[in-house]
């Protein structure tokens, strides 16, 4: 049975028990700041955990999910994956353990027909209602079911003792035995044993306690239930294979890999055909490679990838290639991914590019980093450089511990290497902010009945208080100098979503305000952010919400400008912008979408006039709601990161633009008045980013710019359409100065070169040279170098020079030095911390810059303290 087969017949199977079919969430989770990525099909549903109505309370989905702790595991084992899709079921105070238990056992003895003799399940060790429901409804035989501790069969692993907070509960796996012949051959061999033989196929978790600090286990009002089942250990078992890795999901991928590999090994083939999936999804959800959080874990798997190719003798950018495969796989779940093929291919091409020609420089980063073979002689400070080379570069460890060990025959230590991962894998989480609860307990107490949101007909509503949350506990009552969060019944306050900033405005009730400083939402819950300026408020008050109406009609004219922009975008550069982000304030725009290359000034004013002329139009907005597939159907376009409820709303301005968007926007497009680009510049890989300005902000801006061109046009006493031609007059004539000054120190130089030879020292039969000459670029300094060394046998030279607090610092060596094996380019690197900058260069001659004037004279003494104790 075919994967795309398996998940329609689980759907299927659960909206005929009353389920709601909900589509998959994107693999970056919503308003959840507790993970980086969707681990877990539970994760878009935590709001209905906590009590939220939203209409329904039975729910199942096919989520993609991608998680990366087990990521050294993926492709040694047979059924480790980097992303996946988890089918589940879920209660929100509805069934419970029985029809949990009971559906589960029938969907996969009845539906999928799989023999019953094949599964085995565990359940808690204390849940005896569990065990008792498998044991009497089911009729398993007791041998069949095993009683598992906390680590494995409560959720989450090991919460009683050591947390997080919030919801929990006992879980009950079903296992399927692949037989005898697998795994470690004992007759003792049960679920519980690691050896392959028993595989979990389907997790049920009862949640049913709420977890308080200490430990203490509270039973919650409504119980819940979350189940989660990898579909690609699902197909193996219907496909009758034993790895995931040759089932339908995968055997197309594999194939290609193995066609184009000089020296395949089937553990990083399977790797690299894990790592395509969650490096396309990942990027069709919005996340581009870069060096951090997200993006930098899609880096690190791309040039994991990338690496494995390599090892396997494919030397050329091949990743890329494999993105048309995923889309036609994954095509009947996700159709919108092949339209996106091309886009998301580019982006692999260029980072597989970036990263090898890392690869190709790696000997210069290691030459840089161990000089000598003392250089190398410590092991924990080779893994600490190994480290630092792989995570600031992507440089495998491999790599450093290859080039080591031929070239000084020097060691890594190992401890220390997976201590620096360790501590990097810590500060991503903090760095993260990754919170230790999985519900945060802010989410608890903002639980209550939907705002109405009536901002879009108008700018002030009746409304009553709700709810009120001060330091994250609800109370009854505020005062003056108090900050807190109103939760009201009606609401004018556009919530902070859809890239579109939250309103501010005022709460009043009689003399009482609370002004109110931002605006956001949980659900559909609207959260006033603020402080009581005077008088107090009681829950249960009646009050009148007012925004800032002339902030709210600036972030207006940006957001249908943003619209307008997209559409001057695509006609311009192509069909293939995207959306990749947005940002809608009061004061400027900014619109990342995806694009190869940097915009010309020419195809930048070519847009910003484009969208001029729409606004000069007077275009009408009309705005109207649908369904989702009828919105779709109709061409609107919509920001793929964003996740879409069934009923949408489409904002159309004439024939120009139709997009799905909850955002507030103007009644025509001569509203905004102007439109002025102000930067345009790369994001990431593939992306590039607009800012601009509208509205009163580009005529200040416009003001200010006339105001500066006419002050220039006086200081150079020209016309203003005159001024370019007069500053290039300058600029030449001030390059003509420079080269004159230049030759007149050189001259100086040359004159002086006897005085500064002088001031040498011998040592060793080495000639030392060292001065600071102040005022001396670069260049100047490297013809002094070239002077002394004409003049001077056996000298070691270093001059330094100090501009406009810039540090430049040269050291040059004469042949007969560098044939006796010193390395200008060596010390250099060392006595360069000092002014704290960093440098290189050849045997006979190198250079650094740096931003501490203050320690050149240090350095200068470095170098001859250097120099005096070498051996050579």
């Amino acid at each position: 049975m075919k994967a795309d087969l398996i998940r329609n017949k689980f759907l299927q199977y659960f909206k005929q028990k009353g389920h709601k079919i909900v589509a998959s969430d994107s693999l970056i989770p919503h308003d959840d700041n507790t993970v980086l990525f969707t681990p877990a099909g539970m994760n878009q549903f935590k709001k209905e955990f906590m009590g939220f109505n939203s209409g329904f309370k039975r729910a199942a989905t096919a989520q993609r999910c991608l998680r990366t702790d087990d990521l050294e595991k993926v492709g040694k084992t047979a059924c480790h994956h980097t992303m996946f899709e988890m089918l589940g079921n879920f209660s929100f105070g509805d069934y419970f353990k029985e029809d949990a238990i009971c559906w589960a056992w029938e969907f996969l003895t009845k539906e999928l027909k799989i023999p019953e003799s094949r599964l085995w399940v565990s359940v808690y060790k204390d849940d005896s209602e569990a065990y008792e429901k498998w044991l009497k409804i089911i009729k398993l035989p007791s041998h069949k079911i095993v009683k598992l501790g906390d680590k494995d069969n409560f959720w989450p692993s090991e919460a009683k003792e050591k947390g997080p907070n919030g919801p929990c509960g006992p879980c009950s796996e079903i296992f399927y035995d692949f037989g005898e012949g697998v795994g470690c051959g004992k007759d003792s061999c049960s679920p519980g044993c690691s050896c392959g033989r028993f595989v979990e196929i389907w997790n049920l978790v009862f949640t049913q306690f709420n977890r308080k600090e200490g430990g203490l286990l509270e039973p919650l009002p409504n119980k819940n239930i979350d189940t989660g089942m990898g579909l690609e250990r699902l197909a193996a078992v219907m496909q009758g294979v034993y790895s995931n890795f040759e089932t339908d999901l995968f055997i197309p991928l594999i194939k290609e890999i193995k066609n184009s590999v000089v020296l395949p090994e089937a553990e990083l083939i399977n790797a690299v055909a894990d790592h395509i999936r969650a490096i396309v999804f990942s990027i069709y959800d919005g996340v581009m490679p870069s060096n951090e959080k997200r993006g930098y874990i899609v880096r690190k798997i791309i040039r994991k990838s990338v690496y494995h190719m390599v090892s396997m003798g494919v030397k050329r950018p091949f990743l890329y290639k494999l993105t048309p495969i995923v889309a036609k796989l994954m095509s009947e779940p996700y159709p919108e991914l092949n339209s996106r093929k091309e886009d998301i291919a580019e982006i692999i091409l260029a980072e597989e590019k970036s990263f090898l020609d890392i690869l190709k420089s790696s000997d210069k980063y290691l030459t840089e980093k161990f000089a000598d073979a003392e250089s190398a002689s410590n092991a924990d400070e080779n893994a600490d450089i190994a480290f630092q080379l792989y995570d600031t570069y992507g440089l495998p460890i491999e790599v450093t511990a290859k080039w080591l060990k031929e070239k000084y025959k020097a060691d890594i230590s190992t401890g220390k290497l997976n201590s620096n991962i360790m501590e990097q894998k810590n500060r991503s989480k903090v760095q993260s902010a990754m919170k230790g609860d999985v519900f945060e307990s802010r989410d608890f107490k903002a639980v209550a009945k939907d705002t109405r949101f009536s901002g879009y007909n108008e700018h002030e509503s009746k409304s009553k208080i709700i709810k009120i949350l001060k330091d994250n506990d609800e109370i009854k009552k505020i005062i003056k100098g108090d900050s807190a969060v109103l939760i009201l019944d009606r609401s004018p306050f556009y919530a902070e979503s859809g890239g579109q900033v939250g309103d501010t405005g005022k709460i009043v009730k009689g003399k009482s305000v609370f002004s109110v400083k931002n605006t956001k939402k949980i659900g559909k819950v609207i959260l006033h952010f603020g402080n009581v300026e005077q008088g107090s408020f009681i829950k249960g008050s009646q009050v009148v919400s007012a925004i800032d109406a002339q902030r709210r009609l600036a972030i207006a004219r940006n957001h249908t400008a943003t619209h307008l922009l997209q559409s001057a975008l695509r006609t311009i550069l192509g069909a293939h912008v995207k959306q990749q982000g947005s940002l809608v304030d009061f004061d400027k725009l900014r619109f990342d979408f995806s694009h190869f290359k940097a915009l010309s000034q020419q195809e930048l004013e070519r847009i910003e006039d484009l969208v001029n002329s729409y606004i000069l139009k007077n275009i009408d907005l009309r705005v109207k709601k649908t369904s989702l597939n009828l919105a779709k159907k109709t061409g609107a376009l919509a920001f793929f990161g964003d996740k879409y409820e069934d009923d949408v709303r489409i904002v159309e301005i004439g024939d120009v633009s139709k997009e799905l968007c909850g955002g507030t926007h103007l009644v025509s497009t001569s509203q905004i008045g102007i439109f002025k680009i102000i930067q345009e510049s790369s994001v990431a890989s593939g992306i590039r980013r607009i800012e601009a300005l509208t509205g009163d902000a580009a005529y200040d801006l416009l003001k200010r710019e006339s105001r500066t061109l006419s002050q220039i046009s006086s200081i150079l006493n020209v016309e203003e359409d005159k001024i370019v031609d007069e500053i290039n007059k300058k600029q030449d004539k001030l390059k003509q100065l420079e080269k004159e000054l230049y030759s007149q120190r050189l001259n100086i130089t040359r004159q002086n070169i006897d005085e500064l030879i002088q001031g040498s020292e011998s040592i060793n039969g080495i000639n030392i040279i060292a001065h600071i000459l102040n005022g001396y670029d670069m260049e100047l300094l490297r013809k002094t170098v070239d002077l002394l060394k004409s003049k001077v046998a056996s000298s070691a030279i270093i001059l330094g020079s100090s501009v406009n607090g810039k540090v430049f610092l040269v050291v040059g060596l004469t042949n007969d030095l560098c044939q006796r094996g010193m390395d200008a380019s060596g010390i250099i690197r060392i006595i360069a911390k000092s002014i704290g900058g960093s440098g290189g260069g050849r045997m006979d001659f190198a250079q650094a810059g740096g931003d501490k004037p203050e320690n050149l004279e240090l350095t200068i003494n470095e170098f001859k303290k250097y120099i005096k104790e070498m051996r050579l």
